[in-house]
């Protein structure tokens, strides 16, 4: 199934810097005092609320993925059940054709005469016991068919019920998809609206702002000595997942996308380490849950931020206070300050990983803390959803 995205209809100078990081309107002045329209609206009043369209928006991604990644799940027990139900009925088929085999045969062999009779009536007993002991192998072997016969019948009966069941989850998951798609794309229609009801002054106070808050913001977290010294180098696995997170910079973002060609912040990082060698939960917030814990004054090159407290928002360490993400709808992926959004914590994919004794960190493109980190642009091409 497959969707679009509306056009893209807004100015490029929205957010030149990085991604948005949250600030209390009442706390942040004005760039150059006053309003930043006629109409009235603040600058850090736009920004708080055009965050918390992002954060919304990014939420509701985040949630369509979770739900995406159960549905391959579903999808591949449904399958494997249906296979596994296929070779039930086979052998069901085979055990009843056995049966049938061994019904004609009693019924060919029968003498009305028991085994023991037989051998008081031979002339040979030697022979009538060999008999005996053929009868008695020939009656193992039925009551193993019909053994045999009874558990295909009972396996292919309870196989059937939870294939029917796996199903009835597949379809539940995938309308439930459809409708976590669609609120996706609710949220990126309130971004989209609201920026497209911003002057042009307002949109690039709005990028003099943001770009201010995200420096402030990285300026005070190094200041607090919370980042430690940050000279640890990366594990072997670490540093795959930063060479692979590095040469995706200037890829765009796209909800939904694992790669190649675009990704969105999860994506990212979910592909990056699995490039390493060491798959990692596809969402930002089951990375954040079942991904071990490290402070951040402990980071390493590699480990994953998590940032918001639904832990909605995740990018990859590179070192030196900065991270690689896929930040934001219309954006592209960047180096970015670790603080351009507030940080919940950080995990390790691979704890048990040794650090490597010498690392060389990945030289970066020109820009890439600059790059094309746009908003939502004028020219944007739509975009195909699954």
């Amino acid at each position: 199934m497959s969707g679009k995205l509306p056009r893209l209809v807004c100015t490029a100078v929205l957010a030149a810097g990085a991604v948005l990081a949250p600030v209390p309107a009442a706390a942040v002045p004005e760039p150059g005092g006053g309003t930043a329209g006629s109409d009235g609206r603040s600058v850090a009043g736009l920004l708080t609320e055009l965050q918390a369209l992002y954060r919304e928006a990014e939420e509701a991604t985040e949630t369509y993925n979770a739900t995406e990644e159960r549905l391959k799940r579903q999808r591949a027990e449904t399958e494997r059940l249906n296979r596994a139900l296929a070779r039930t009925r086979l052998s069901l088929h085979d055990s009843r054709g056995a049966a049938g085999r061994l019904a004609r045969q009693q019924y060919q062999s029968v003498t009305g005469l028991s085994p023991y009779v037989r051998l008081l009536l031979a002339r040979d007993p030697q022979r009538a016991l060999d008999q005996g002991h053929v009868i008695g192998r020939l009656a193992r072997e039925r009551a193993e068919t019909v053994g045999r016969l009874t558990g295909d019948e009972q396996e292919a009966e309870a196989l059937a019920r939870r294939a029917r069941k796996a199903l009835d989850a597949r379809l539940a998951l995938t309308e439930r998809r459809g409708k976590e798609r669609e609120e996706v794309r609710e949220r990126l229609r309130a971004v989209e609206e609201l920026l497209a009801s911003l002057t042009a002054e307002q949109l690039a106070a709005l990028a003099e702002l943001e770009r201010g808050n995200t420096a402030e913001a990285q300026e005070e977290l190094v200041a607090s000595g919370a980042l430690g010294s940050g000279g640890a180098p990366p594990s072997a696995a670490g540093e795959r997942a930063v060479r692979y997170a590095v040469e995706q910079l200037g890829k765009p973002y796209e909800w939904g996308a694992e790669g190649p060609a675009a990704y969105d912040c999860s994506g990212l990082t979910s592909k990056a380490w699995g490039a390493a060698g060491t798959p990692v939960p596809r969402t930002s917030q089951e990375q954040w849950a079942r991904l071990e814990r490290v402070p951040l004054d402990e980071l390493r090159p590699g480990d994953l931020v998590v940032y918001f407290p639904e832990a909605t928002h995740v990018a990859l360490y590179l070192g030196d206070g900065k991270v690689v993400q896929a930040p934001r709808p219309g954006a592209r992926i960047k180096v970015s300050p670790i603080a351009a959004n507030p940080v919940l914590g950080a995990v390790r994919p691979d704890p048990d990983g040794e650090p490597v004794r010498r690392y060389v960190p990945p030289e970066l493109p020109e820009g890439a803390m600059e790059g094309p980190d746009e908003g939502y642009a004028p020219a944007a091409p739509e975009t195909s959803i699954r």
